[in-house]
């Protein structure tokens, strides 16, 4: 009998491992595919748009899946490495977090009005008599973040390699804060996103406070807009199974395919479409970063 013990307990323990990783394999039940939305807006909007979006990958793909939805982008960052996020959509600065310190890979990225990209924009007061770069130095600048890309390090690259010296400068932390500063005044000049112009009307960052100041296309002007930069990817966890990888990319693109899939991205993101992305996509990123002495690893411990 004592010869029977062993391989009883082996073949025990085989029984439970397989049950184990049966639990374990991403997809199940109790291991849903957690994707991750950076908020953009607030997060009743994300959850209340992103409910019908998860029903559609489901049935599509075959796998289970489960939102979150967290308070800033560094916490998108921070949950691929603690496998927390297997699929993110996030800020193109944040996805360079991630690749760096963590392997997360972009595989999608956003369209907006057909392109792939967006750019910044330095903008001023239509009264203050700035004409050019040079006219910058001494002013009140208003940033919008040090990890913006649009609102801080493609505009603090034109400053570099113009010699321009700044005034006081200052985060306004929202790209709409910068233009309101802008238009009441508060600094001469500020940095937030750009996009082109679509059917006629502005798509900048001076769109989002026109509610407010309707006529703040002529009381804030645009002075220079940065190189281009590229949009939002859709991210994905290292390691995840090349096979459930295809599953969603290809869920992806029909669900963005169909009316309820585009108005559900562009109410949460303003997205109307995908195109296929890589890693190099965001070399140019990378380079900016560099040129800006940003030391990217760091920002995640």
């Amino acid at each position: 009998m004592k010869f029977l013990k062993r391989p009883l307990v082996g073949l025990l323990l085989i029984a439970v491992s397989t049950v184990a990783m049966a639990e374990d394999k991403l997809g199940t039940r109790d291991n849903p595919v957690k994707i991750f939305f950076t908020p953009s807006v607030d997060a009743n909007t994300i959850a209340t748009n992103s409910t019908s979006f998860l029903k559609f990958m489901e049935k599509e793909t075959g796998l289970y899946f489960k939102s979150g939805i967290p308070s800033n982008f560094i916490a998108v960052v921070e949950a691929f490495g603690s496998n927390r996020a297997d699929v993110a959509v996030m800020n193109s600065f944040g996805y360079l977090l991630a690749n760096t310190k963590f392997g997360a890979e972009a595989k999608l990225k956003a369209l907006r009005h057909g392109k792939d990209y967006y750019a910044g924009a330095i903008y001023v007061s239509a009264k203050s008599g700035i004409k050019d770069l040079k006219d910058l130095n001494g002013k009140k600048f208003a940033f919008t973040d040090a990890s913006s890309t649009s609102g801080y390090l493609y505009p603090l690259k034109i400053f570099k390699d113009a010699k321009v010296q700044l005034g006081n400068t200052m985060f306004a932390q929202k790209h709409d804060n910068v233009i309101t500063m802008i238009y009441q005044g508060q600094v001469d000049a500020g940095a937030a996103f750009y996009s082109d112009a679509f059917d006629g009307k502005i798509k900048d960052a001076r769109e989002r406070v026109m509610t407010q100041f309707p006529d703040v296309e002529q009381k804030v002007k645009v002075l220079k807009i940065t190189d281009k930069i590229p949009n939002d990817p859709f991210v994905f966890r290292k390691g995840i199974d090349p096979a459930i990888t295809t599953k969603i990319v290809a869920a992806l693109n029909k669900y963005l395919s169909t009316e309820e899939g585009k108005t559900t991205f562009k109410n949460i993101y303003a997205i109307d479409g995908i195109v296929p992305a890589s890693n190099k996509d965001y070399d140019s990123l990378r380079a900016v970063i560099k040129a800006a002495n940003v030391d990217v690893g760091a920002l995640v411990k």
